[in-house]
């Protein structure tokens, strides 16, 4: 039990301390700095168009196309699968994909308007503009391709839930460095809205029923 909790007190943990940060401009914000610095070394010392063009093509896959189609289109799949498995309530995937996708901008909007936080280009702020913490691409592409994951693993194989939950994972972090390597985002923009997609997936999970259990 105690491992089970781990992940989800941590996740909570760091979005609050992170969170408090931001709020009072405090000195974990010197992450923020430090990693902007490497990366903007790294692009004066090492330019790279192709490794440019990647940061902007993995940063697209956070947005709400292609995402979100993704996660309707798997609950879709999932609820086909569901059924064919024997499931009772084989049609939950498809609510359950609905609701993530209104969930990501109920959850992300407040906080950008709240925090109003500028972006690593320091440009500031026009009335009525949110702020950039937490990552919205980042929230959109971990909550989307989470929840598709977390939907098709129930009617799934071992192996298979295995590399869905490996892809899920890897293209959530993939969004996130290509959001800070293209200068979109701060990096506790992006290490926050990962520590709020942990929450609410592991709650999911928790509460997702398999088919023919």
């Amino acid at each position: 039990m105690a491992r089970s909790v781990a992940v989800p007190v941590t996740a909570a943990v760091l979005l609050l301390v992170v969170s408090w940060q931001v709020a009072v401009d405090g000195p974990l914000l010197g992450v923020d700095r430090s990693v902007r610095a490497a990366v903007r070394t790294s692009h004066r010392e090492h330019p790279s168009a192709p490794l440019d063009h990647l940061g902007h093509l993995l940063s697209d896959l956070g947005g709400g196309v292609p995402a979100v189609p993704v996660l309707l289109a798997a609950g879709g799949l999932a609820a086909w699968w569901w059924r064919r498995a024997g499931a009772g309530r084989w049609w939950l995937p498809l609510p359950v994909a609905a609701l993530t996708a209104v969930l990501i901008p109920l959850l992300v909007v407040p906080a950008k308007a709240g925090f109003a936080r500028p972006g690593p280009l320091g440009d500031p702020l026009l009335p009525g503009q949110w702020g950039w913490y937490p990552s919205g691409h980042t929230a959109t592409a971990t909550f989307s391709y989470g929840v598709a994951a977390l939907l098709l693993a129930r009617a799934a194989g071992r192996r298979t839930a295995r590399g869905l939950a490996a892809a899920a994972v890897l293209l959530a972090l993939g969004v996130g460095a290509g959001l800070v390597w293209s200068d979109f985002h701060w990096m506790l923009d992006v290490v926050a809205s990962w520590c709020l997609a942990v929450l609410v997936l592991w709650a999911l999970d928790r509460r997702l029923p398999r088919p023919g259990a």
